[in-house]
């Protein structure tokens, strides 16, 4: 079995900064690539960022461009996304998901095979 869990979810202004982290742990397992997702309430779950394992190319949605970064530590088994001039639409329940042995990089949430349980990112002022 596969555990993805996120931290460093909260409430922040608009403006501010904030880093989120997922690590991977469980069975033995080969990573292809890794990524963000956020649902607000009311909306569905959509793709913010991903990266693959290996190489390490990144893919985002529009919005994050030039705010947010997707990066890795593989030793670590942990992808992180530092969130920079935060705004009030970004607030959402972030989840991280793993897609195994492909380098997909997409944003079908179908693609990944294992989720987070998700961190509460709120931009408030």
């Amino acid at each position: 079995q596969v555990q993805l869990v996120e931290s460093g979810g909260g409430l922040v202004q608009p403006g501010d900064s904030l880093t989120l982290s997922c690590v991977a742990s469980g069975r033995t397992l080969s990573i292809g690539a890794m990524g963000w997702f956020r649902q607000a309430p009311g909306k569905e779950r959509e793709f913010v960022a991903a990266i693959t394992w290996s190489a390490g190319y990144t893919n985002y949605v529009d919005s994050a461009k030039g705010r947010f970064t997707v990066y890795r530590d593989n030793a670590k088994k942990t992808v992180y996304l530092r969130m920079h001039d935060l705004r009030l639409e970004d607030t959402a329940v972030y989840y991280c998901g793993l897609s195994t042995d492909e380098p997909y990089i997409g944003r079908l949430a179908a693609k990944y095979h294992y989720w987070g349980q998700g961190t509460q990112v709120t931009v408030s002022s």
